[in-house]
């Protein structure tokens, strides 16, 4: 029996531990603070002791298996539906001028104003599965108009123009879940929609955000367009390449049926493409490697990188030159290293500086293990 959990809603928010127990279980106050006392409830993935601790917006309480009985589902009133989880997170408020390092890699980085946030445990790494669920701790923030997700490996961000037109909204109930298809649902609001402004890979991991307005939409998409937002990405390279600014037009074909560089910079079909690479750390033919986006086009990492001679661990189509041979992979990657570690953007309601961090997922920390370990 899995533990039982909810999010801390507008209605608990500043309520003791013990009187949201109360409230939303039905249970006496005795029971609420043996519950606590017993070490049976975990408010953010700790143990928590204190019953008088005062919960905050967005916060994820989660009590031991069997410790309540529950007849119907958490924050919810016989005969209605579960009530929306709008308010998640603390708000797009939180602390500035602070400075912090991405994850795994070392020495300090700028980092705008950043919003309160809740970091979440890592996803599961499954090499090329197709998740059919997603749980609570994917959600690192959401308010009325965006939702941040650390989308875990094997999962679609949003459903391809084709699919649509191909399938039409009954036939895609039959199709690969996606994660903007996911989210409703999970957010208790399954009649509301998200909008997807920006897309990850299928197996890349990291942090998304999908506006649940259409204003904010409209806002985010913008933001997107004129490349002012902040996406990081980690990579576990074969080569090493040389820290620096990679720019170049991109083509659908370079002329091997791959996207790619092309050397005509007026090329109709081009767009411009900018990178900036850093590299923390190197073990002979291997690297962990930053990547800073300052465009956005598809596949922008893998490309720069598999270019530049040093394709991720994992990749089998952006690793070779034009008509040559795939570069060797020794690293025994089932899926292409690649993780989108932060993302920052101008809040679409109140044009605050807000961005948030996520560890990479498991499968790539016990590779960037592995690679150190051998050096």
């Amino acid at each position: 029996m899995p533990p039982i959990q909810f999010v801390v809603d507008r209605r608990d928010a500043g309520q003791t531990l013990a009187a949201v127990l109360k409230s939303r279980f039905g249970i006496p106050w005795a029971q609420a603070k043996r519950l606590v006392a017993g070490r049976h409830v975990k408010v953010s993935g700790q143990v928590e002791t204190d019953v008088a601790r005062r919960l905050k917006l967005g916060k994820r309480v989660e009590l031991a298996a069997g410790t309540v009985e529950v007849k119907k589902a958490p924050g919810t009133k016989e005969g209605k539906k579960p009530a929306d989880q709008k308010g998640r997170g603390e708000g797009p408020k939180g602390k500035t001028g602070e400075k912090r390092a991405a994850p795994l890699a070392p020495g300090p980085r700028k980092a705008a104003p950043k919003a309160p946030e809740r970091k979440t445990g890592s996803a599961p790494s499954t090499g090329r599965s197709h998740p059919s669920s997603l749980d609570l701790d994917a959600i690192v923030y959401v308010d009325d108009a965006v939702v941040v997700v650390n989308k875990p490996i094997g999962l679609t961000t949003m459903r391809h123009k084709d699919e649509v037109d191909e399938f039409g909204a009954h036939g895609q109930r039959f199709l690969t879940k996606t994660l903007a298809g996911m989210l409703p649902a999970l957010l208790g609001a399954p009649d509301r929609p998200v909008t997807a402004v920006h897309r990850l890979d299928r197996d890349t991991s990291g942090l998304v955000v999908f506006a649940r307005t259409s204003a904010a939409a409209e806002n985010l998409t913008k933001q997107f367009r004129k490349h002012t937002t902040e996406r990081r990405y980690l990579a576990l390279t074969r080569g090493v390449p040389k820290s620096a600014r990679i720019a170049s037009v991109f083509v659908p074909d370079r002329g091997d049926g791959r996207r790619g560089s092309t050397t005509d910079l007026i090329a109709e079909d081009g767009k411009r493409a900018v990178t900036h690479v850093f590299v923390p750390e190197s073990w002979g033919d291997f690297a962990l490697v930053e990547c800073r986006l300052e465009t956005g086009r598809t596949h922008q990492v893998r490309i720069h990188l598999g270019e530049a001679g040093a394709p991720l661990c994992g990749e089998t189509v952006y690793d070779r030159p034009i008509d040559g041979k795939p570069r060797p992979d020794a690293s025994g990657a089932k899926r292409p290293m690649l993780h989108a570690v932060h993302l920052g953007f101008a809040h679409p309601d109140t044009g605050e500086n807000v961005n948030w961090e996520v560890a990479p997922p498991q499968d790539f920390r016990d590779l960037l293990s592995k690679l150190r370990a051998a050096k």
